[in-house]
């Protein structure tokens, strides 16, 4: 829309002469996306962007929907004819479409009317994990069909179900999902990091743009699954895609960018799809009968346009049982191999290349999911690196995304752009103080986690039928407050605010937290059973809730090795419902400690760092051995794959 109308001077001019033009970036304002996605998806019965609003004066909408071509085109009518038949109406039925709009304002009101609060039951574990199966693409792994995007929120859960029902067929699709997307073409496989969707089933045309959240999230996803395996593909997955976003995605002072667009020089695609004459200007001939017979390049080329004919321009993808030894990516880790070379090679001939616009915008939720996926691999791959860039993004944020008073921003752009932080800002922030808590077990993560839960908290909880606003108290007043919960591409703010209430909750002793995020899934109840599969995030938690965690306290000096052993076994592990603390008995007050009535029986075994298992409130006794200890955990042995 933006090339074939906003840009056109007689639209603009149509749409200056009738509208006050608002165009809404939904990254900056997620609270005006959430709510006018909701009255297209109520008036229309679907949404999707670019999503088109047109309100009264006083806010109310009375038309919506999703993208306009400039004519009518193929049964969709075109901006040239329903700007006219919208100023007609205004100026000649002003009366009925203000009733109208009214209508819509309490039907709106209705639909977020909450239901009434429940306790969800544990079969929805269940339910989530056989909607899962039904939907699943035996022969292309993913859910669903086309478009298909890589929902990580539904790989985490199988994991955990995995690891706790012993399902072998749970850990196999996401070995598979994760396999069949890195072979793709929505993977870059010489830049690396995934793009945002793939345009057909079997993850070959993706839509070019890349997006933090989604690195992000494949990270801890492959973190955790080579926790789960110990199996390399996935160590070097998640290093590939945190080399893209350290190199790429990484500002200078350590925060991290939101996303590259998909087009450069006008066109979808170009900075990443290559002829066959551009390739043969840069390899060789015998790297070119490789990148043919395991690229998949043509003459005629692998990418075809819009009208479905061959475009000349090809897409690098490798195909299942193409004759690579072990997972395809692993050649680019052996700077001698033949496959590193065409990558350096290509990677150079691209560099040179214009590049897509890097969207430089700075987010504190997409930034919270990036340390807390750092943080994440940093302890499953013994990374000091990755640790080193989380720590520096969460200072970032918190020296830089904040206010005069202290408060937090969801945006600071340029010193101009300042948005006042949302429910995800938090629940994301939060999520990184904990993972970075488990990793380096300082006190200070702890004591920020404990901050930003009482803020979150304080600023969004519905006291009158639990859960969480997105937005804050005493904001603007006129408009609705939504509580989104759906696990889409990103799971919501709800989700991850009930799983981390309740691990933070169960860490420090706090039952005044714990009880938040129970209140968080009751809230939820309903939605969750109506459609199990579309909040795998918030039913692990209610798995958490249901199934209890273990936490694990360890006792001795923080510089010695018997208590870094123990540290590193846990941290290398795949254990999603343990959470971790460290204890010095010889600093009892130090920070958070002091406050926790648990730590004063905690003591160092026979002179040697020990570790506590603890469920329910009562902990085993001290255990030295890093196998014991995981042993008490009931860690589970990995099936072949």
């Amino acid at each position: 829309m933006e090339e074939e109308s906003f840009s056109d001077p007689e639209i603009a001019a149509l749409m200056n002469d009738t509208f006050v033009c608002v165009k809404v970036d939904r990254e900056e304002r997620p609270d005006l996306d959430h709510l006018y996605m909701t009255v297209c998806q109520l008036l229309t019965g679907s949404g999707g962007w670019p999503l088109t609003i047109v309100m009264t004066p006083d806010k109310k909408p009375f038309f919506a929907g999703t993208y306009f071509p400039r004519d009518d085109r193929y049964g969709r009518p075109g901006m040239l004819q329903i700007i006219p038949r919208i100023r007609g109406l205004w100026f000649n039925e002003r009366e009925a479409l203000n009733s109208s709009s009214e209508e819509i304002t309490a039907g709106l009101q209705a639909f977020l009317a909450p239901d009434q609060a429940a306790s969800p039951s544990s079969s929805l574990v269940e339910s989530a994990y056989a909607s899962l199966m039904e939907q699943y693409d035996e022969r292309h792994g993913g859910f669903g069909s086309a478009p298909k995007f890589p929902v990580f929120s539904n790989l985490l859960f199988l994991l955990k179900y995995w690891h706790r029902k012993g399902e072998e067929r749970a850990l196999s699709m996401v070995r598979h999902t994760l396999r069949a997307m890195r072979m793709g073409g929505i993977y870059d496989h010489l830049g690396y990091g995934f793009h945002r969707y793939s345009t057909d089933e079997r993850w070959f045309a993706p839509h070019f743009e890349k997006m933090l959240y989604d690195q992000a999230l494949a990270v801890k996803t492959c973190a955790d699954t080579f926790r789960a395996t110990g199996e390399e593909e996935f160590r070097d997955m998640a290093e590939e895609i945190l080399a893209y976003v350290l190199r790429d995605l990484t500002s200078p002072e350590g925060g991290f960018y939101s996303a590259e667009d998909a087009d450069s020089e006008g066109e979808e695609g170009k900075f990443y799809t290559w002829t066959v004459s551009e390739l043969s200007r840069t390899l060789d001939d015998e790297e070119m009968r490789i990148v043919r017979e395991i690229y998949n390049a043509t003459d005629a080329g692998n990418y075809l346009g819009n009208a479905g004919a061959p475009t000349g321009q090809n897409i690098l993808f490798l195909r299942a049982g193409d004759n690579i030894p072990g997972h395809p990516g692993m050649h680019y880790h052996n700077p001698d191999s033949v496959h590193a070379r065409i990558r350096e090679k290509l990677l150079s001939a691209r560099s040179a290349r214009p590049r897509p616009l890097r969207d430089e915008k700075i987010l504190t939720d997409w930034n919270g999911l990036m340390i807390a996926a750092l943080a994440s691999a940093a302890g499953a791959l013994g990374h000091h690196g990755y640790a080193d860039a989380a720590k520096r993004a969460f200072t970032f944020v918190r020296k830089n995304l904040v206010d005069e008073n202290g408060t937090m921003l969801h945006l600071r752009y340029n010193d101009k752009i300042r948005i006042p932080a949302f429910l995800d800002d938090y629940a994301y922030m939060l999520w990184g103080s904990l993972e970075l808590h488990q990793l380096s077990l300082s006190t200070d993560y702890l004591e920020s986690a404990l901050q930003l839960a009482a803020e979150m908290v304080d600023l969004f909880w519905d006291d009158e039928n639990g859960g969480f606003f997105f937005t804050r108290k005493g904001g603007d007043l006129s408009a609705p407050r939504l509580k989104p919960s759906f696990d889409g591409p990103m799971p919501s703010g709800n989700s991850v605010a009930a799983m981390s209430l309740l691990r933070l909750g169960r860490l420090t002793a706090r039952q005044d937290l714990e009880e938040k995020g129970l209140g968080t899934l009751g809230a939820f109840a309903s939605e969750m059973a109506g459609n199990p599969s579309g909040f795998t995030h918030m039913i692990n938690a209610l798995d958490t809730a249901h199934n209890g965690t273990a936490e694990v306290i360890i006792a001795g000096n923080p510089d010695s090795g018997d208590t870094k052993r123990l540290i590193q076994s846990l941290q290398r592990s795949f254990l999603p419902a343990v959470t971790t603390l460290a204890f010095d008995p010889d600093n009892p007050n130090r920070g958070a400690w002091k406050n926790l009535p648990f730590v004063s029986n905690i003591k160092i075994s026979d002179g040697k760092a020990a570790a506590y298992v603890c469920r329910n409130s009562a902990c085993q006794p001290p255990i030295t051995d890093a196998e014991e200890m995981l042993k008490a955990l009931s860690h589970r042995k990995v099936p072949g794959p």
